[in-house]
């Protein structure tokens, strides 16, 4: 029986426990060292609980609802490089709200897997790591522990310093701000690790329920997933690809990803204040910013889908190539796969490595592509127009979230 304590839209505080504390390794200041004892935070557990917000929440995220529906109404007569585009637009902003960035080209060539900065191939890591979760909770229409484990196992099995621990729950104790060497002054300690898989098995019963308002759910579900902070790393990127598996799951963006976290990347510390107060007992701020932000990538993202289709018209406007040609081909390609390496065209347009190369070269020449490594070898192109309109998409997300709010 689920157990309601809505009427008032009340929702049970984080409690606190006092723990010992010894660090495994000598470092920092006399104060870091000399620490024995950190006051951790305890989430409620919320497997059987039911929230009902505020009449004007429950309108946003009602709001929200519908425009998300109509985006991924559209986006079913699309082609598929438009979902694909929204995916890499989430996974961008999703991983700069960590601070985590990089150029369009260090990007571009971190896609087509050349080298590339280590931000930049972080980036990509997200994004593939938040396409397969999606994909495998749509197949189940649920989510498993496993899925969660194994999408950070994608995200962070390349990270030279966490590949140890991708895919685990961790098994120490993390806090968030404060010291680097103690959870001193720490803005937030979560649980510690011996409590994180219950924790989870208990998050994923609430994921899984059909009978929660959907932007209730997965937000709730993403503070949770916050508050307990399972991995050593990537807990942030992770937390909010959960949001776009449940937006999968419960049938809302069954063809796409809403692009949410550039709507949250511009509100980043109304974001982290929502989530504190979540664990002071009031998930209503996060439902709201979480909804707000969904309703301006659902609206922003119809206006890049026009754009997106208008482009193969546009550059076949620029060069004069026979439909069919090789060069043709390569321009429908563009859409679905704007960074390609030599060896990546020739693939997709099924055309021999001399003519993708002089096909290549002609749509350089037009503007079209731009080379992107500078190298004579493992060369990389990007189509600057695609990548341009990412970056836009982003911008005009974030300027709606700013004027919403």
């Amino acid at each position: 029986m689920i157990r309601a304590i809505s009427h008032d839209h009340t929702w049970p505080a984080h409690r606190t426990e006092i723990r010992d504390w010894r660090q495994s390794i000598r470092s920092g200041s006399r104060a870091d060292r000399t620490l024995r004892a950190v006051a951790v935070s305890i989430p409620p557990r919320i497997a059987e609980l039911s929230f009902s917000p505020p009449t004007a929440i429950a309108g946003l995220a009602e709001r929200a609802l519908i425009e998300s529906a109509a985006t991924d109404g559209e986006l079913r007569v699309q082609s598929r490089a438009l979902p694909r585009f929204m995916l890499r637009t989430e996974s961008v902003a999703s991983s700069k709200i960590e601070r985590v960035s990089a150029s369009a080209t260090d990007f571009a060539r971190a896609i087509a897997g050349s080298r590339a900065n280590t931000s930049a191939t972080s980036m990509v890591a997200a994004s593939t790591a938040l396409h397969g979760l999606v994909e495998t909770v749509g197949d189940s229409h649920a989510i498993t522990l496993e899925d969660l484990l194994s999408a950070h196992r994608t995200l962070m099995r390349d990270d030279a310093y966490e590949a140890a621990y991708a895919g685990r729950w961790r098994d120490m104790q993390n806090w968030i701000g404060g010291s680097d060497h103690s959870p001193r002054d720490a803005l937030y300690v979560p649980p510690p690790p011996e409590m994180v898989e219950a924790l989870m098995r208990d998050l994923l019963a609430w994921a899984n329920r059909d009978d929660v308002p959907v932007f209730v759910q997965l937000a709730i579900a993403h503070a949770q997933f916050e508050s307990i902070h399972p991995f050593t790393d990537g807990n942030g990127r992770l937390g909010r690809a959960l949001v776009s598996a449940l937006l999968r799951r419960r049938g809302v963006a069954q063809t796409g990803v809403m692009p949410l976290a550039s709507g949250l990347l511009a509100v980043r510390d109304e974001y982290f204040a929502a989530l504190m107060t979540y664990r002071s007992g009031d998930p209503s701020l996060i439902v709201a910013l979480i909804a707000r932000a969904a309703g301006a990538a659902a609206v922003e993202s119809r206006a890049s889908m026009r754009v997106l289709t208008e482009l193969p018209g546009e550059w076949r406007a620029i060069i004069d190539t026979p439909r069919g040609s090789v060069t043709d081909r390569l321009l429908e390609a563009l859409l679905d796969e704007p960074v390609l390496s030599g060896e990546q065209a020739s693939a997709r347009v099924d055309a021999t490595p001399a003519a993708t190369y002089a096909a290549l070269d002609r749509l350089v020449d037009a503007g079209i592509l731009a080379e992107v490594t500078g190298r004579k070898r493992d060369r990389v192109w990007a189509a600057g127009d695609v990548l341009g309109e990412l970056d836009e998409l982003d911008r005009r997300i974030q300027g709606r979230m700013l004027r919403d709010g």
